[in-house]
């Protein structure tokens, strides 16, 4: 049986939105430094990096690993 919200407890709803920040921050934080970033420091195509990072926790995580050139 699939959840709502309001079947959650406060302890889980506290949770659910702890993650959803964390996960929002992250990939605004990665989509922002994707734009601000020359081309020639991004380890493949920028629109590539851009579908990437939507993919929840994974897809920030794997730009800030793997998608930058480090100087």
């Amino acid at each position: 049986m699939k959840k709502t919200w309001s079947d959650l407890s406060t302890g889980q709803r506290v949770v659910v939105a702890t993650l959803a920040t964390l996960e929002f921050g992250l990939a605004v934080t990665a989509w922002t430094d994707l734009a601000r970033r020359p081309a020639a420091q991004i380890r493949g195509a920028k629109g590539m990096w851009a579908g990437i990072i939507a993919i929840n926790f994974a897809g920030p995580i794997a730009y800030f690993v793997r998608g930058r050139v480090r100087s």
